[in-house]
């Protein structure tokens, strides 16, 4: 037996995999949401989402595109996760085509360019709102990345932009789009994310267990509070605490998660009160 099937559950519920089912309806995450959704509809161009390590940018990109491809016909979207800065503006030129649907996206650059254009073009004509999300784009730390971001930007319909980008990363994204001014004046629309207060933890914690099957009080709601002051709400802290926390319930046989066991895990994970 493991802890999902001792409390009843149909699935681990602090699975740090982003899930759309398991998007939490914060205030601050559905404004973000309505926000991005309302610069790509309005052709904006260029959209930054920005939030500390942990506070749920990946999540949120995720969220984004489930609902843009769950609207077949209306938006070409794609994702791309920068992993590494060692990238250089050529790959992501080439990366965005491939993407975008160009079949042999060419070597020279300025004809990349033009293949970019004429596809941009194309789906527009098609009737799609075309969107690149960027998630860890802190990763892109050359201004030749940003100037041809920009570049993109630049294209545009008879009222419109052709291309949506919404770029996700921590604040040091910012500094690293300072390499190229003129980007920075071309946001569209800016998104801070920040932590959870008490209560939206509370209520994230309850969110995630019903959506795992929980049909009844796991963690006390003094465990649930005692969750918070470890984590200051960090989504990414609240799940590594709540998963360990119904493990060591479920190894000692309680019933429930106490503050007692929130301590102990806290603890082991180097967490300490804010």
């Amino acid at each position: 037996m493991n802890y999902e099937q001792y409390f009843g559950l149909k699935e681990q519920p602090f699975a740090i995999t982003p899930d759309p089912r398991y998007f939490f309806e914060s205030d601050q995450h559905m404004g973000a949401l309505i926000r991005i959704q309302h610069a790509i509809d309005a052709a904006k161009g260029l959209t930054v989402v920005i939030g500390d390590m942990g506070l749920g940018k990946t999540f949120l990109s995720r969220k984004i595109l489930d609902n843009l491809q769950s609207e077949e016909g209306r938006y070409e979207v794609a994702l791309l996760i920068i992993i590494h800065h060692e990238i250089t503006a050529s790959w992501l030129l080439k990366k965005i085509s491939i993407q975008l649907g160009i079949e042999n996206p060419a070597d020279d650059k300025s004809t990349l360019i033009s293949q970019i254009c004429k596809q941009l073009i194309h789906l527009d004509e098609a009737g799609k709102r075309v969107v690149l999300l960027i998630d860890e784009a802190h990763m892109l730390q050359t201004k030749e990345i940003y100037e041809e971001l920009r570049g993109l930007l630049n294209i545009e319909g008879s009222n419109h932009k052709l291309l949506n980008i919404v770029l996700f990363g921590p604040p040091e994204l910012e500094q690293f789009m300072q390499m190229d001014p003129p980007l920075i004046s071309r946001i569209g629309l800016k998104v801070t994310l920040k932590p959870l207060d008490q209560k939206s933890t509370i209520d994230y914690i309850d969110y995630r267990l019903r959506i795992a099957g929980s049909k009844k009080e796991i963690f006390t709601p003094a465990a649930s509070r005692q969750v918070f002051e470890f984590t200051s709400g960090v989504p990414r802290l609240i799940n590594a605490t709540c998963d360990n926390a119904l493990l060591e319930a479920f190894m000692h046989k309680k019933e429930k998660v106490e503050p007692d066991i929130v301590d102990q895990v806290s603890g082991e994970l180097g967490l300490k009160k804010a």
